[in-house]
């Protein structure tokens, strides 16, 4: 049996869309949305954002919204203007928000974050207890 994967410009879009962090959005005032890793672990959701060259005391937000975890914050350009020559810049700056839906409401009391070597990790302790999934038996007519 051979399977065939077709590509449509509906599948493109979603994958990418999926996967890929959106880049900043000129008409909705929108900032660079940092790279983020989300899994379960056990009962807790962890979320690992790439936030290099931030200062997490002064310029990051974290807070719970109902069943939204809201990071947020802001990456400031540090960087001495140049006069002469050209320069390269690929690292984006700006004010920058991601937001992680959660299965459940939780108190901020659950949730802990830490910042180590560029790498904010957020913890939601205890959102998935309780969620293990039922098995529903299928009957035919």
């Amino acid at each position: 049996m051979t399977t065939t994967l077709t590509r449509t410009p509906f599948a493109d879009a979603w994958l990418r869309d999926l996967w890929t962090p959106r880049l900043a959005d000129p008409a909705r005032n929108e900032g660079p949305v940092p790279a983020a890793d989300v899994y379960r672990d056990g009962e807790d959701l962890v979320a690992r954002l790439d936030l290099p060259g931030v200062n997490p005391a002064e310029d990051v937000t974290v807070e719970v919204e109902g069943r939204k975890l809201v990071v947020r914050g802001e990456r400031k350009d540090q960087r001495p203007e140049e006069s002469e020559g050209r320069r390269i810049s690929e690292v984006r700056f700006g004010a920058f928000r991601r937001v992680v839906t959660l299965p459940k409401a939780v108190d901020g009391d659950a949730v802990t974050a830490s910042y180590d070597a560029g790498v904010l990790t957020v913890t939601v302790a205890g959102v998935f207890a309780g969620t293990t999934p039922q098995r529903i038996e299928v009957t035919s007519a």
